[in-house]
């Protein structure tokens, strides 16, 4: 890739060091059961550990640079399959239907820093994925891996843990890319596991819920969904609630876990 120029706008930050690729597809125990989603290949150093072991790689590329060269490189492999195209954008169960139909679906990614969250909610929220494997920044990974009542802990936290289990596999240092980026990158799995409200308009309340808890954050639980109910509920009822839900009347939402919430949900 000599005198090929870094988009910063596409988040580019490509893995130069080839023991990466080989731990991550090693500790994502995919094999060739497995149709793997890659987002953001880049020159393609991870689809080549991935197309080793899986069944299928489809590996969607935003840079229209980079599309040529990736077919070029992986016109020999017959289990990958490079789209050009914004994962932002695509309708993802076509994308999977139509190249992995007898496979199960998972995900492996490097995805730029700057659109991490909108990306990981996308490929959750298409209940599709046996699982998610995700380079992240290293903030990121532990917000999604927090406890409750840390200063990590918030929305995104119970958001992520509501429909997977995660857990931060490895660190990778910044000398791993170029260009080097400024921090530190942690490589996450998500085991995806079916939300556990007993319909989609209970979820909807559940997340409302959360929201509310967490955009008042410094004011107690009953403060800030009487804020948030108030059409539905008086302070006092909201409060009894609580109390019903074993939580003292003063708790904030930042210590609930993702169960509290869906008790909370539950008796409202």
């Amino acid at each position: 890739m000599e005198g090929f120029r870094f988009s910063k706008a596409m988040g580019q930050n490509f893995l130069i060091d080839p023991n990466i690729p080989v731990k991550i597809v090693k500790r994502s125990g995919f094999d060739g059961t497995c149709g793997v989603l890659e987002v953001g290949p880049g020159i393609g150093a991870l689809t080549k550990e991935l197309c080793a072991v899986a069944g299928h790689v489809t590996a969607v590329e935003l840079d229209a640079r980079l599309v040529p060269v990736l077919e070029r490189d992986f016109a020999n492999s017959k289990n990958v399959k490079i789209v050009h195209g914004d994962i932002l954008k695509l309708d993802i169960k076509d994308l999977m239907n139509d190249t992995m139909k007898d496979l199960t679906y998972h995900v492996c990614a490097n995805i730029p820093y700057n659109i991490t969250s909108p990306v990981i909610t996308i490929l959750i929220e298409a209940k599709l994925f046996k699982s998610i494997v995700v380079m992240v920044q290293k903030e990121v990974a532990q917000r999604i891996c927090a406890k409750p009542g840390t200063p990590e802990y918030g929305a995104f936290t119970v958001f992520t843990n509501y429909f997977t289990a995660p857990e931060i596999l490895f660190d990778v240092s910044p000398e791993c890319f170029k260009p080097r980026p400024k921090v530190t990158s942690s490589v996450i799995r998500m085991i995806t596991q079916p939300g556990r409200l007993p319909d989609l308009k209970s979820e909807k309340e559940f997340f409302r819920v959360v929201r509310a808890a967490f955009n008042q954050r410094r004011k107690t639980l009953v403060n800030a969904l009487s804020a948030a109910y108030k059409e539905t509920y008086s302070k006092e009822e909201i409060a009894d609630i609580v109390i019903k839900c074993g939580f003292d009347p003063r708790v904030r939402g930042e210590v609930l876990s993702t169960g509290d919430f869906m008790k909370l949900t539950s008796l409202l």
